[in-house]
């Protein structure tokens, strides 16, 4: 079977490594020539925000999935008309690439989400009480495009673009779920994940799963995958981001129509990773088991402040020394303050134990450039 992904990133990397053991061919659009999933698929360089660039590129793919979000639908629901299968559908790809359409959706379908106002641009009369948190409508990734304004007096800093205003949440902790569904109808969950951010990048810092949350807070997040997987309508794989707020309520943040760096710790912790529940997805066969093995957690390795250049790793050899610890490199050349460039996964007998060593990991791995 012919596969083409739009994005030739990291995700699409570790699908396509993932995927390798079967028996089809991997097809990458993206603009970059040295893009990760460069040395292991045919990588056509374009625009996948550019409809003719994903038409032409899909046109003789068996199916068309993508690894990032930000891509041209229009192009997606051409090749669906002209008999390609696209996973997920450019209907639902459409809804959550606009916070404005995603948050309408939330609240269509009775998905508790924090209060939100729309506005077009930061002249319109602003309703929502301080604080509230800004969301441009596009473009948003890796908590860019996100910013809290706490008072009138910062009303000055609002992004002129159309955004959702949402009413900030006090929040406890933040989840995720990785959650798929194939055409036969099988959906299939993974053990929810606790995330943990960077207080200054205001990305995912690391990962714990599974998640120390209450049996009531469990069927809080099962109705709203539920309810959610029911309304998308589509088949595809979904990391759904949650907030449980102080008082024990679960509000969903936002949904990603993809793989997820919230669920890189399936890699090891898992008997399936999100990678072979994606592949199963594409080709619509039985998904895979998702049971855990014990206790896991993920590191994310980012480029450190003030270096940019050539990548270098510290500290690397120091962890392979360790047990139960597996490292994923992406194969990007260059780093650059707050880039992705791999991510360390750990196993271990208690959440105790898996926070020492993802603390321990953390103060041993720096990412520099040369």
């Amino acid at each position: 079977m012919k596969i083409g992904i739009l994005g030739g990133g990291q995700l699409g990397r570790m699908l396509i490594q993932e995927a390798l053991k079967y028996d089809d061919e991997f097809y990458v659009l993206d603009p970059a020539a040295d893009c990760p999933c460069h040395p292991i698929s045919e990588h056509t360089q374009g625009n996948f925000n550019r409809k003719e660039d994903v038409y032409n590129f899909g046109l003789d793919k068996d199916v068309v999935t993508i690894e990032i979000e930000h891509v041209s639908v229009d192009g997606l629901q051409a090749l669906e008309e002209a008999g390609v299968k696209v996973v997920p559908n450019s209907s639902i790809i459409r809804i959550i690439q606009q916070k404005i359409l995603q948050k309408e959706f939330y609240r269509e379908h009775g998905i508790p989400t924090p209060d939100f106002q729309v506005i077009n641009s930061k002249v319109d009369k602003i309703t929502m009480p301080f604080p509230f948190v800004q969301k441009l409508n596009t473009g948003g990734y890796d908590g860019k495009g996100v910013q809290v304004i706490r008072s009138e007096n910062e009303l000055n800093l609002m992004w002129d673009e159309p955004s959702v205003l949402e009413a900030l949440v006090d929040i406890n902790k933040e989840l995720s779920v990785i959650v798929a569904k194939n055409e036969r109808g099988e959906i299939s969950t993974f053990p929810i994940t606790e995330m943990v951010a960077d207080p200054v990048l205001n990305l995912l810092d690391f990962n714990i799963c599974p998640a120390q949350i209450s049996s009531e807070v469990n069927e809080q997040i099962d109705k709203i995958i539920k309810t959610f997987i029911t309304a998308a309508a589509s088949p595809g794989l979904f990391a759904v981001e949650l907030f449980l707020d102080k008082n024990g309520k679960v509000w969903l943040n936002e949904t990603a129509p993809r793989l997820h760096n919230s669920g890189h710790q399936s890699q090891e912790g898992n008997a399936n990773s999100q990678f072979e529940q994606f592949y199963r997805v594409i080709k619509n066969l039985p998904l895979a088991n998702t049971t855990s093995h014990g206790f896991s957690g993920m590191l994310n390795l980012v480029g450190a402040d003030g270096y940019t250049g050539k990548v270098c790793y510290e500290g690397l050899e120091e962890v392979m020394k360790l047990p139960d610890t597996y490292i994923h490199l992406y194969g990007k050349s260059e780093t650059k303050p707050g880039r992705k460039m791999g991510h360390i996964n750990v196993l271990a007998d208690s959440r105790e134990r898996l926070l020492q060593r993802l603390a321990e990991i953390k103060s041993k791995v720096r990412v520099t450039a040369e």
